[in-house]
């Protein structure tokens, strides 16, 4: 940890813990909005695979074009020789494991049994004394003791102090406080399972520290997305981890390739701890601290947080996740009348009726299902068709602010001012959203209005994202040009 402080300090931030929070990390100078503060490599990550990032991906960068298997455990891919190369040092280890996996085994090796796998070899290459090779992190001097002190779920550390080897039934009969018992038996078939991977002696295993780690892995690793934040792929960044959460960060995590990069949203004076968003913020606080309990097993106590059923917060909730007002004309917010037959709107106090908001309800919940059976069968325009049915629905039934109908609206790709009621006026969301509105608007021949989206998507993006990244390299060019193409549409006819 010596020389983590010592690196820490020479970024002008520091580490100190706590006793609510456990460790945290605070700025030694003031921060800038879109100013760099910190950056790092994974100790250990894996391309993902789920509904967002589906097909094969390049182990080192996530690519999905021009792939070749590995000739030796036919389980990892490669775009290139180049990144084949880079990954060596680590794959040669883990594809000894991996070509001894037979037959139908081989769908067992998820993400997450294969981030345990590459987190046990790393430790044992560390120890064997060869981590020299593989130095992470920046120049933070990332070793496996620090992953060691990451945080993780306090009732699962208790428990596995008791126990040296795996009993169920002991498991089952114990207070699992804040932990599913499901899930600890699932972490501990999980290790189990690594062990039958690893084939390592009973000498060179802990498989209690294996289990460990993965309530570890449930709490601190991140989803690695592209600059458009799509998912591809899960790492371990145990510095990154040391960075707590806010429903109102000052702070953004975003990734260049696999390269965790923190960048300041806000002025962040000298002494003020960094803290970013580990979940979507455009919620209640109930949704929010539902979400931080099931994941993280803990409740945000942030400025936003600690106004749960105060005035503000119950008006926000009911925006957010609310329903709109029966006149079409009225923006306020409705509240469930005192005997349950309705909902008051506080602005104009006009009742609505709980059956009509179960009606809109299903028609909405039916023709969901529609759009989701169009785009699973490749039917866009159907599903194109649909959504936007949904969203005519949506805006009899929910509030004009709510979340509901943002994302209703963000999947048929626009995007307006309600998005400033939900997230910051720095927000990688909000920046993405005018991205993708101005390459649609600038498609469809509305190039006036396509340099208005992209010019707004820079302002956002240039705090969250920098400004020398391919990606913003990239949008800048296309700025640039929409920005020709306007003036040109725009010269008077006899300039021809």
């Amino acid at each position: 940890m010596e020389e983590l402080q010592k690196a820490l300090n020479e970024k002008n931030l520091s580490v100190s813990t706590n006793p609510e929070k456990g460790r945290c990390l605070f700025t030694t100078h003031d921060f800038a909005p879109g100013e760099f503060i910190i950056s790092e490599n994974p100790y250990v990550c894996v391309p993902s695979k789920n509904k967002e990032s589906a097909g094969l991906k390049c182990e080192w960068c996530f690519s999905s074009k021009n792939l070749k298997k590995c000739s030796s455990c036919h389980v990892v891919w490669y775009c290139s020789s180049y990144c084949q190369k880079l990954d060596w040092k680590m794959h040669r280890v883990e594809c000894q494991c991996l070509s001894k996996v037979e037959g139908e085994r081989v769908k067992y090796l998820t993400p997450s049994i294969r981030l345990m796998v590459k987190l046990c070899l790393r430790r044992q290459l560390e120890y064997d004394k060869c981590h020299r090779q593989l130095q992470a992190g920046g120049g933070l001097g990332i070793s496996y003791p620090l992953v060691f002190l990451l945080a993780r779920h306090c009732a699962f550390l208790d428990i596995m102090t008791h126990v040296e080897l795996f009993d169920f039934n002991w498991f089952i009969h114990q207070d699992m406080a804040d932990i599913d018992e499901k899930q600890l038996v699932l972490y501990a078939q999980m290790a189990n399972l690594v062990n039958l991977i690893l084939q390592w002696p009973d000498s060179e295993i802990n498989i209690k520290e294996i289990a460990e780690n993965f309530s570890k892995l449930a709490c601190n690793a991140h989803t690695i997305c592209d600059s458009e934040l799509i998912p591809h792929g899960t790492g371990l960044y145990p510095v990154i981890s040391i960075i707590n959460h806010s429903c109102l960060p000052n702070s953004v995590l975003v990734f260049e390739g696999r390269l965790a990069v923190v960048r300041a949203v806000q002025h962040i004076p000298k002494g003020t701890e960094v803290l970013i968003s580990y979940i979507e913020t455009a919620g209640s606080t109930v949704t929010r601290q539902k979400a931080l309990k099931e994941q993280y097993l803990f409740s945000c106590t942030c400025s936003r947080c600690i106004k749960l059923g105060q005035f503000d917060d119950i008006r926000e909730s009911a925006i957010l996740e609310g329903y709109s007002c029966k006149n079409g004309e009225c923006s306020g917010f409705l509240l469930r009348n005192s005997d349950g037959t309705g909902f008051i709107c506080q602005q104009c106090g006009l009742l609505r009726d709980k059956d009509d908001i179960k009606t809109i309800t299903t028609e909405v919940k039916l023709m969901s299902e529609k759009a989701s059976m169009f785009l699973s069968a490749g039917r866009y325009a159907e599903a194109s068709a649909a959504y936007m049915m949904i969203e005519k629905l949506q805006m009899k039934l929910d509030h004009p602010f709510s979340v509901n109908l943002m994302r209703t609206r963000e999947t048929l790709l626009k995007a307006h001012a309600w998005f400033f009621c939900v997230y910051p006026r720095f927000h990688p969301l909000l920046g993405l959203q005018y991205y993708t509105s101005g390459k649609l608007e600038w498609l469809l021949g509305d190039t006036e209005e396509a340099v208005k989206s992209l010019t707004k998507a820079w302002d956002a993006l240039r705090i969250t994202h920098g400004t020398k990244t391919p990606f913003m390299m990239e949008l800048a060019s296309k700025l640039e040009e929409a920005h020709a193409e306007a003036s040109y549409k725009l010269r008077p006819r006899n300039d021809y």
